[in-house]
């Protein structure tokens, strides 16, 4: 094993390499791989598809109650409509529970990869 000789170059050029990454980090001299792209304007962002995804569960599930409470008061309500609201609130719901532990998964396996 070659055992590698602290000098005065060998610090200077560390320190020359620590210097480059703080420019970089702060913006200048910013490599095109880690510029951050804009989305285009009209085309919907991945937090506006989960956004509108949980949106949507949760709407159905209010209308899955308020069906369930008119007919259990009593109100003209039909069984079919109450019983197809509750199965559409619980299918969105265990597909939005599917994605959320997907997403989960895939931020795990991020963090555990070796740098």
């Amino acid at each position: 094993m070659v055992d590698r000789i602290t000098t005065q170059s060998n610090i200077d050029s560390m320190l020359a390499t620590i210097r480059q990454y703080q420019t970089d980090a702060a913006g200048k001299n910013t490599p095109a791989v880690l510029t951050r792209q804009t989305p285009e304007v009209g085309k919907p962002t991945f937090f506006d598809a989960v956004k509108s995804a949980v949106v949507n569960t949760n709407n159905l599930d209010q209308r899955a109650d308020n069906l369930s409470e008119a007919y259990d008061r009593g109100e003209d309500v039909p069984l079919t409509d109450v019983v197809l609201a509750i199965q559409k609130s619980s299918v969105a719901f265990e597909a939005t529970l599917q994605v959320r532990n997907k997403v989960l998964k895939a931020y795990e396996d991020i963090m555990n990869m070796p740098v």
